[in-house]
């Protein structure tokens, strides 16, 4: 530690010195301080700035529905708010000192378990020396365990399939196990793979081009065209199991139904026109969950009186026409609540309706019950 000198011993320039010292050493401390508040003054207006963020979003994505973004708007940034609302607590975390971090509630996540079923790779961590520094060997008195899902690019392998032939010397005759059934008859994909590219297509709505793009990364060249062939022996084969499907479907008394256009490349024009499929399905509260799509060139009554051919049941619609021939064959109509709803909400918006207020008071009530 300096010591302190003695004012009393020291000339009239020495203390000159000395007080032009202590001014330059009050000087740098009155920067650093300064610009120590800068900083702090700046992460705190950024923090304030997050919070405020995190609020808004938070009340679009959680307030009540009065307060919410209409249910179109919230379709398209419900994605977007998840992510802003992650990337703003990862700034916020970043902005905050170690005490405001220690002062922030903790909120532990809620995860669902990860499928049991899913095979599991074990990664051991254990210390690189398991003496203690009093000279005793440690005990192993337990474990902490921790999930993380990984995930691996799809990966091709390829199927050898070896026929050994077996010879008779002495008859000369041959024989050779018979060749395993395939969906596709001396072609290359095999059951799992056609699946791929089937659910790909259909339920991930990838199309063939982008399923040709991924394969060539992966270092297959498998053309388009190909990809097509595959898919259309594949709806050959799996046409029995549709029809078996469709006469399940049709065994239950109670159906849904309901048509959406497509649009369909007309064969030689180059154009497309507005096709429709047509969906099928058991209710809610059977025991089948099942839907049968059915393609058709047109929205003519005549497409769903043939699906349904001889089926007499309550079918749940809406107030499409061309239903109504069906209803004369048997067929019990039964509305749907939600297209009636939708025109009550349509007469309210546009004359305020009392009426109709009413009759959406009614049609809530009925949506509460079944909640």
């Amino acid at each position: 530690m300096t010591q302190r000198p003695d004012i009393n011993q020291l000339s009239a320039d020495q203390l000159r010195a000395l007080a032009t010292e202590l001014m330059d050493s009050l000087d740098a401390k009155d920067q650093v301080l300064g610009r120590k508040e800068r900083e702090l003054v700046r992460s705190n207006a950024i923090i304030e700035k997050l919070t405020h963020e995190v609020a808004i979003l938070k009340r679009h994505k959680y307030a009540r529905r009065s307060e919410q973004l209409d249910a179109v708007q919230g379709k398209l940034l419900d994605e977007l708010i998840d992510s802003d609302l992650a990337a703003i607590e990862a700034e916020l975390d970043q902005a905050m000192t170690e005490e405001q971090k220690a002062a922030r509630p903790k909120q532990k996540p809620k995860r669902t378990p990860l499928p049991p079923e899913l095979p599991r790779t074990l990664i051991h961590h254990e210390p690189d020396n398991t003496q203690c520094q009093c000279g005793c060997q440690l005990k192993r008195i337990g474990e902490d365990i921790s999930e993380k899902l990984d995930y691996v690019p799809g990966e091709f392998t390829v199927e050898r399939h070896i026929r050994g032939k077996w010879a008779c010397n002495q008859c000369e005759t041959l024989i050779q196990a018979p060749v395993p059934s395939q969906v596709i008859d001396k072609g290359i994909p095999t059951a799992g793979l056609l699946a791929q590219v089937l659910v790909a297509k259909y339920a991930d709505h990838l199309p063939l081009y982008r399923q040709e793009r991924i394969f060539g990364r992966a270092g297959l060249e498998i053309p388009r065209s190909t990809l097509a062939e595959w898919v259309g022996a594949c709806g050959v084969q799996l046409q029995p199991l549709a029809d078996a499907l469709r006469n399940i479907l049709l065994e239950h008394s109670v159906l849904h139904a309901d048509e959406t256009p497509v649009s369909m490349l007309a064969p030689g024009k180059k154009k497309t026109h507005k096709a429709y499929v047509w969906a099928y399905c058991t209710t809610p509260f059977s025991d089948l969950k099942a839907t049968v799509y059915d393609f058709a060139p047109s929205r003519a009554g005549e497409h769903a009186r043939t699906f349904l051919g001889d089926w007499q049941g309550k079918l749940v619609c809406d107030d499409y026409a061309g239903y109504k021939a069906g209803f004369g064959n048997g067929i019990t109509e039964i509305g749907c609540m939600a297209h009636a709803r939708r025109k009550f909400y349509d007469l309210h918006e546009a004359n305020k309706s009392e009426l109709a207020a009413k009759a959406l008071e009614y049609i809530g009530s009925l949506y509460e019950i079944e909640r």
